[in-house]
């Protein structure tokens, strides 16, 4: 899994540019939950590169990035949570989820059913 980092609000306006051709997985991260940690560990095992080709995974660290992760929340329209995931197409957020719930197959499920 090749995650890109999310450092600024001109990477989110990259990223929501880019979901109109290849949809994006957006990956909130708390580096101080272990909770979190434990989701993005298995996140990271899970994920098929072949099943998510379609995907580009981008990941912030939302301690670092406060801010940045109250703006996606506002942008998006998604209450915020940690660890979150949102997927993101042509400029929406088509799926979102959080905590345990954050699972890879239904986020390929989701991306395809909307595909």
């Amino acid at each position: 899994m090749n995650w890109q980092k999310i450092t600024s609000l001109e990477d989110l306006a990259k990223i929501n540019q880019q979901s109109y051709h290849q949809k994006a997985l957006i990956f909130k991260h708390s580096t101080r939950c272990s909770i979190s940690a434990t989701v993005l560990n298995r996140l990271e095992r899970n994920w098929k590169e072949e099943q998510a080709k379609h995907i580009i995974p981008f990941y912030l660290d939302l301690i670092s990035y406060r801010e940045l992760s109250n703006h996606i929340a506002d942008f998006y329209g998604v209450i915020h949570e940690s660890p979150q995931v949102l997927l993101i197409d042509k400029g929406k957020c088509i799926y979102h989820a959080s905590h345990f719930d954050i699972n890879f197959a239904e986020i390929v499920q989701e991306s395809m059913a909307n595909y």
